[in-house]
């Protein structure tokens, strides 16, 4: 099969799916009859239905988008010292947009169950 994309996972689905019936592999899957009919058939799904039709099919969700899978990194962390001379409102205003990158990061890599990004 040549690249994977939005358009073409329908088609991956059909291969995997084999001879197996539609409301066997949509219940494996975890979603409708006709919401996979719907997929087979170039439709694109919502979100929660892409991943897990990407969990099924056993695929990188970012090998279907386009996007190149990162290398592991360790978890985000704030630091700041406490004689720094950064002001507590600036402090505070970065702290929220770096825990903002990691949420999006997380989702970005189909990691929802944690939304707050708290550990």
């Amino acid at each position: 099969m040549s690249k994977l994309t939005l358009r073409t996972l329908g088609r991956k689905i059909v291969e995997k799916r084999g001879s197996v019936g539609i409301r066997e592999a949509a219940q494996e899957i975890g979603i409708s009859p006709a919401t996979l009919s719907r997929v087979e058939r170039g439709n694109l799904p919502d979100l929660q239905t892409f991943g897990k039709i990407c969990g099924w099919l056993d695929i990188d969700p970012g090998e279907v988008l386009g996007i190149k899978p990162a290398t592991a990194r360790a978890p985000i962390a704030v630091h700041f010292r406490k004689e720094s001379s950064i002001q507590p409102a600036t402090a505070q205003a970065l702290a929220q947009l770096i825990l903002a990158a990691e949420r999006a990061e997380a989702v970005s890599r189909g990691n929802t169950c944690n939304p707050n990004g708290v550990e």
